[in-house]
């Protein structure tokens, strides 16, 4: 159901490398440069992710309650691409590791500019 999902950036070419370094370690590169903002996939019919400067010219801001969600295959990419985010200069919101008992296991991070992610898996033990 979801198409792409984008966040607000502020500083374009600072967002742009910590995504190209990040989503790398998830498959996904680069797949479309939008002029103000890039784009990220790990295929065409695949959900993709993007960074742009805002349209009207304002200020990006974080949504309050807004987050977005990577998933990958394992904890153990978990918490690579946690830790990676951390040493990108993304700041701590939940370390990695396991919550509740459903399987679910997230490192939970906000970015450069404020914007809210987690990535997780599925099944973990």
């Amino acid at each position: 159901m979801i198409g792409y999902i984008t966040v607000g950036t502020n500083n374009l070419a600072a967002a742009t490398k910590f995504y190209d370094e990040l989503l790398a370690m998830n498959g996904a590169v680069r797949i479309m440069d939008l002029g103000r903002g890039h784009m990220w996939g790990v295929a065409p019919n695949k959900p993709g992710f993007a960074v742009m400067q805002p349209f009207d010219g304002t200020p990006a801001t974080v949504g309050n309650g807004v987050m977005i969600s990577l998933v990958v295959d394992s904890p153990a990419k978990v918490d690579a691409m946690y830790a990676k985010a951390l040493a990108l200069g993304a700041k701590d919101e939940g370390p990695a590791g396991k919550r509740g008992d459903s399987g679910f296991y997230g490192g939970y991070f906000r970015d450069l500019d404020g914007n809210k992610l987690v990535v997780f898996c599925m099944g973990a033990k």
